[in-house]
């Protein structure tokens, strides 16, 4: 595969990784790392060194527990039960495969049902996947950040 080929599948991995951070099923960071690595990799780790492709995985790492957690998060500083810490999990997975409306709403209404069902208190359930649903947003906001954090690290040191 010629070099002009490579560092174009590399920046195309790292552009659907950007898109990735938003759209469900699109493992954003870690398509924004396996551009970085491979733009590493095709540059003999010349520009691009072994540590700069360390932090990067260390960052997509970083960003797919948040993405796994935020809403987890949310709910538990909520007080939530456990059965609402279930629903929101619960939810979560149901909203990956629900697309993107689902990824921002399914986690609310499962954190909102297992507290209702827990606790049987509209006012909780609603406060409890209120919570939810900030703490994926933040999430969110901050697996974006982390994304675009990335490309500028393999930037900067490939300018650099």
């Amino acid at each position: 595969m010629s070099t002009p080929l490579l560092w174009s599948l590399a920046v195309l991995l790292m552009a659907g990784g950007i898109a990735g951070t938003v759209l469900p099923l699109l493992p954003g960071t870690a398509l924004v790392f396996a551009g970085a690595w491979l733009g590493a990799w095709i540059d003999g780790y010349e520009r691009v060194g072994v540590y700069t492709v360390v932090v990067l995985g260390v960052m997509a790492l970083l960003a797919w527990a948040l993405d796994y957690l935020a809403g987890l998060m949310g709910a538990s500083r909520a007080g939530a039960s456990p059965q609402a810490l279930v629903g929101a999990a619960i939810g979560t997975v149901a909203g990956l495969l629900a697309g993107f409306v689902g990824v921002l709403f399914m986690p609310f209404v499962g954190a909102a049902l297992g507290e209702y069902l827990a606790r049987r208190d509209e006012q909780r359930a609603l406060h409890v996947g209120l919570a939810t649903g900030v703490g994926l947003l933040l999430g969110m906001v901050a697996k974006i950040a982390i994304a675009f954090a990335m490309v500028g690290v393999f930037i900067v040191a490939w300018l650099v």
